[in-house]
């Protein structure tokens, strides 16, 4: 062994491998090469380097959730908050610009974005999917913004990121679809699309993990309920969506390992295809 400043004694302390002007009496159980308390760390059997503890996490095979996920993307959910606060933004837009809480319908934004078959006919397709970032009232906006809260952050736990925003915006689509399928005639604007979407996709996650789904149908049917009895609610978009949103979450949850990201990247598109092609279909 040696020193910066030359070789040291034969009975000289050993001193660590990565601090040099460190002495030390341990050493790595994996490599024997003499460490410091700081660059060790501990094993099964011992301590061991820094060094041989990053070598052998290379040769281990992280851990997946059922739709793929890596879990070290799961630390804390993003794009739920990021929803909420996209939907709070544009809401307060329509207030502003309005002028009024109750009747922000009123506004230029909102007039521009609803969802009416007649402007996306006219070539206005981003009424499609702007229409889901819209909300008539704030009680509108509280229910379903408390809903995509609640769902949202479990849903995308297990689905991770992408996936979980992939399942949100082809179920606002399916919800959309419906809507024009079914109610050609309505202007609708709203997130309980998409919700929908999540609380069907909740449902095959449970399934999916053998957890009893028994809360998560209960829940949708209370919604069911409340779509088809309170008036002027989009049941064909809340339908639309909870269709949608539960296929998608099939397709990300039980697609077979092997080529998985493929498989799930070709389940989505062709569900957006297909919604695409219903809408097309209703002009």
């Amino acid at each position: 062994m040696t020193h910066p400043t030359g070789p040291l004694p034969p009975d000289a302390p050993a001193v660590c491998a990565r601090h040099p002007d460190r002495t030390t009496g341990l050493s790595c159980t994996r490599c024997g090469r003499p460490a410091c308390p700081d660059c060790l760390r501990e094993a099964s059997v011992g301590y061991q380097c820094v060094d041989c503890v990053a070598e052998g996490n290379q040769g281990v095979r992280q851990g997946v959730t059922v739709a793929g996920a890596r879990p070290r993307t799961l630390a804390r959910p993003i794009v739920t908050p990021v929803l909420v606060a996209l939907n709070v933004l544009i809401f307060a837009l329509t207030v502003l610009q309005s002028g009024s809480l109750g009747q922000n319908n009123a506004s230029a934004l909102f007039q521009a974005w609803v969802l009416q078959s007649g402007a996306v006919a006219d070539g206005e397709w981003w009424r499609l999917v702007t229409a889901g970032f819209l909300h008539y009232g704030p009680l509108h906006l509280v229910f379903n913004m408390l809903a995509l809260w609640i769902i949202g952050r479990d849903v995308e736990t297990v689905l991770g990121r992408t996936r979980f925003l992939a399942v949100y915006l082809v179920s606002l689509l399916g919800g959309s679809a419906a809507v024009m399928l079914f109610s050609p005639n309505a202007a609708v604007a709203g997130a309980s699309g998409a919700v929908f979407g999540l609380m069907g996709g909740l449902a095959v996650v449970l399934r999916r993990m053998r957890v009893p789904p028994g809360q998560a149908f209960g829940l949708i049917a209370v919604n069911i309920v409340i779509s088809v009895v309170l008036p002027g609610i989009s049941l064909a978009g809340h339908l639309g969506g909870l269709v949608v949103g539960a296929a998608a979450t099939a397709a990300l949850v039980y697609a077979p390992p092997r080529n998985r990201n493929l498989i799930q990247a070709g389940a989505i598109g062709g569900l957006a295809v297909l919604a695409l092609l219903g809408i097309v279909l209703s002009l």
